[in-house]
């Protein structure tokens, strides 16, 4: 439940979603459930000239296990109260890593 309780934190926040297809939505996270599964509102597609039909959709609807990656802006990650978490085991999945991402943006991958 903690990766739940972390993206309740993060409602009315922009994040960047990639899913298992390669594409990637940037969006206002209007909310989450016990599933993970998501709903983006006011959606842009990054690649937006290689996913063109997708321009004219603004909010979306995404199910949690066809998520990739969520990227998050780098001002909104508690990076102290993920780190006392995984020093308790709080994680539920073995396999879910959270990383620094470089570059101009910055900012944090949970995967």
């Amino acid at each position: 439940m903690l990766f739940f309780s972390f993206f309740k934190t993060l409602i009315d926040h922009e994040v960047t979603v990639e899913l298992k297809n390669d594409i990637q939505l940037r969006g206002t996270l209007k909310s989450v459930d016990q599933y993970l599964n998501i709903k983006l509102d006011d959606i842009s597609v990054v690649e937006e000239l290689k996913y063109p039909h997708l321009s004219s959709v603004k909010n979306v609807f995404i199910r949690g296990s066809v998520v990739r990656y969520v990227h998050l802006p780098a001002g909104s990650v508690d990076t102290q109260l993920l780190e006392d978490a995984t020093r308790r085991g709080e994680f539920f999945a073995p396999n879910v890593i959270l990383r620094e991402l470089g570059g101009r943006g910055g900012g944090w991958c949970i995967s």
